[in-house]
């Protein structure tokens, strides 16, 4: 399953997208995290739903800097699945 999801709350320059990836990654999962242009990060995790909820779970508290005010998650359909875990 893919799931998408975009974070909101300080989430930017607290180490959010890396620190998402070493989840995503410890889980077995592909997918991004991207920092926008509102403040938010955007993050797509693909692989098995159980490690997916796994990590959607963790979004929504983030690594020890973050403060996380908002998570709107949403399952999307791909054509084609990411090769590995990307931040930008």
């Amino acid at each position: 399953m893919c799931l998408e999801a975009v974070v909101e709350g300080q989430v930017q320059g607290v180490s959010f997208r890396w620190s998402t990836q070493q989840q995503a990654q410890a889980h077995g999962l592909v997918g991004h995290a991207h920092n926008q242009p509102d403040g938010s990060v955007e993050v797509l995790l693909c692989g098995p739903r159980h490690e997916v909820e796994q990590v959607a779970e963790w979004l929504e508290q983030g690594p020890p800097q973050a403060t996380v005010t908002r998570v709107m998650r949403q399952e999307v359909m791909l054509s084609s699945m990411p090769e590995a875990f990307t931040t930008g």
